[in-house]
């Protein structure tokens, strides 16, 4: 239950990211009440995950959600460039969160 808690928490944190450039400097209203909504949901399911999680774990797995998450929105919504290295960059991180998933216990 804690793995499903932590993959909602980063999906709302990709959520939040989205909203929060989306509310231009927190000047749109409706964005900017997305944004505050969906971090207080993520760092909410993110700490009742951490009861069961490592700290480690859960956390890097969060934010690796949230970074390939932003990545990807940012080239599917904002037409944000693809580029090598980018793509080398997100492999990486998304290397790192299965080493991570497989090394919890």
């Amino acid at each position: 239950m804690a793995w499903i808690l932590l993959l909602v928490a980063g999906l709302f944190e990709v959520v939040w990211a989205y909203s929060m450039k989306l509310s231009n400097g927190f000047t749109h209203l409706i964005y900017s009440l997305i944004t505050v909504v969906m971090m207080m949901a993520s760092f909410g399911l993110l700490s009742v995950a951490m009861r069961s999680l490592p700290l480690g774990t859960a956390y890097t797995v969060w934010t690796g959600i949230g970074a390939i998450g932003a990545f990807i929105v940012g080239i599917v919504f904002l037409g944000e460039q693809i580029g090598l290295m980018r793509v080398c960059a997100a492999v990486l991180i998304v290397s790192g969160l299965i080493l991570m998933k497989l090394s919890a216990h």
